[in-house]
């Protein structure tokens, strides 16, 4: 099975309790077991990791690059500013699908900049948990 590596920045390990009206009643457990099953389906081996902390963050991306692992990545409010997960991403060397469980564009106007999607494979938002569920397939669909 072709390894995926599921990436998820701030406050992602919250969900269930932060913002449900926003993110919805689903946990983080919840979300890394979608994602796993998914990839099942799909033929992918996918590790899902979450941290708050831009530097292993941007580590993961460079694990990623390194071995050739395509990544989704849901970089929360890192999407907005960090010009060094941006720097990262663009040394990718697999498809790199970024992701966001609501739609930033219908949201706050600070969050309708993502500073990573020009880097990005391509950008998935708005379908709740679903979103990751697409960009999995996605990547699937890319093969290797």
């Amino acid at each position: 099975m072709r390894p995926v590596l599921v990436l998820n920045g701030p406050n992602l390990g919250r969900l269930g309790s932060r913002e449900p009206d926003v993110y919805g009643a689903q946990t983080f457990e919840d979300l890394a077991a979608l994602c796993r099953d998914a990839g099942r389906e799909l033929g992918l081996s996918v590790e899902v990791r979450q941290t708050d902390d831009e530097a292993e963050l941007v580590g993961w991306i460079h694990e990623a690059a390194d071995s050739k692992t395509p990544v989704v990545l849901n970089p929360a409010a890192f999407t907005h500013y960090s010009y060094a997960l941006r720097d990262a991403i663009a040394q990718r060397t697999a498809p790199l699908v970024e992701v966001h469980i609501s739609n930033p564009n219908a949201r706050e106007e600070f969050r309708h900049t993502s500073v990573v999607a020009a880097v990005a494979t391509g950008t998935i938002a708005g379908f709740g948990m679903r979103s990751y569920e697409l960009a999995l397939r996605a990547i699937a669909d890319m093969g290797e």
